[in-house]
């Protein structure tokens, strides 16, 4: 009878891998299919890299967050910029339509390797670098390992420091081999939109997303199985990087300006970009009151002018 039982339970696990499966497979066609690349492509180093260019002037690129993709800084910052900088935002490593480096978390360095070879080979001259987020730290990776290949650095609410707080539970789940074999078809598979729209707000808050954000940005992109793997392992590593890279800063010579809201609970202001406005000489932090984690957005008119400054003190304008 025990055996027997066992024979049950195990035929219904598989049917639920399966139909998991299946499922996943089903909604990430859907996503594709409404949500199609928008840039183009080009091969780095055997890597295909997924990018948007548009404009003329003095170049800029554009690093997204993490769960993210180029389609955030489209949505409205892009056009911003174009009238007088040649604007060129990358999908990053494993995320968007950008292959993974690397199976076990593509690294900062690697990452801003990529982005600046990929930068180098689209004839980008020496191009101010805008990171947000996690897209802050490969940014300041950027810097620290190819000093001569940029000409400023914009960093939004950006990860820079070691912090003290644990890894949540969603990618200490995600990020191990078992969640990333079982639990992650499982999310690609029956998440709702609902959960969706929430985490969308979430990140946002205390600010309102803009209106059409939600419908453009293409969050069930970041549902696939392969792009859930690829940013919880980048996440799940994030602090690691981080204490080996931030005793480096100091050798960050260009132009810095630093933004980050003061209502911003993702990546705290007092941990983070406090402590880098005094690590990189000459810094400039502008503090946005009452802003949270998306400045690109929530702040767009003080992105804009910092990114002006930027550019003023690196002699490109």
């Amino acid at each position: 009878m025990a055996l027997k039982s066992l024979g049950v339970l195990l035929g219904c696990a598989a049917a639920l891998v399966l139909m998991s499966a299946c499922t996943a497979s089903y909604r990430e066609a859907k996503a594709e299919e409404k949500f199609p690349p928008i840039g183009k492509f080009l091969t780095v180093n055997g890597t295909r890299v997924h990018y948007v260019t548009k404009g003329t002037g003095p170049d800029i690129v554009l690093i997204h967050g993490a769960s993210g993709n180029l389609r955030d800084f489209t949505f409205s910052l892009v056009d911003k910029l174009a009238d007088r900088y040649r604007v060129t935002a990358f999908d990053r490593p494993g995320l968007g339509y950008t292959d993974r480096v690397n199976p076990d978390g593509t690294t900062l360095i690697e990452q801003a390797t990529l982005l600046a070879d990929a930068s180098e080979q689209l004839g980008l001259q020496k191009p101010m670098v805008l990171g947000q987020s996690y897209g802050g730290a490969v940014a300041l990776a950027w810097a620290v390992e190819r000093p001569d290949s940029l000409s400023a650095l914009i960093l939004l609410a950006a990860a820079s420091n070691p912090w003290t707080s644990d890894l949540s539970l969603y990618y200490k789940v995600t990020s191990n081999k078992l969640g990333s074999a079982v639990v992650v078809p499982a999310l690609t598979a029956f998440v709702p939109t609902p959960v969706i729209d929430r985490a969308i707000e979430d990140v946002f808050a205390p600010q309102k997303e803009p209106e059409g954000y939600a419908e453009y940005i293409g969050a069930p992109l970041t549902l696939r199985r392969d792009t859930m793997r690829a940013n919880s392992m980048q996440r799940a590593n994030l602090l690691d990087e981080i204490k080996a890279l931030y005793t480096r800063y100091g050798a960050i010579t260009v132009p810095t300006e630093i933004l980050h809201g003061d209502a911003d609970t993702t990546v705290g202001l007092p941990i983070h970009s406090f402590p880098l406005s005094k690590q990189i000489a000459g810094a400039n932090l502008t503090v946005l009151e009452g802003i949270g984690h998306m400045p690109q957005h929530a702040a767009e008119p003080e992105v804009i002018s910092a990114v002006d400054r930027a550019a003023q003190r690196a002699g490109l304008r």
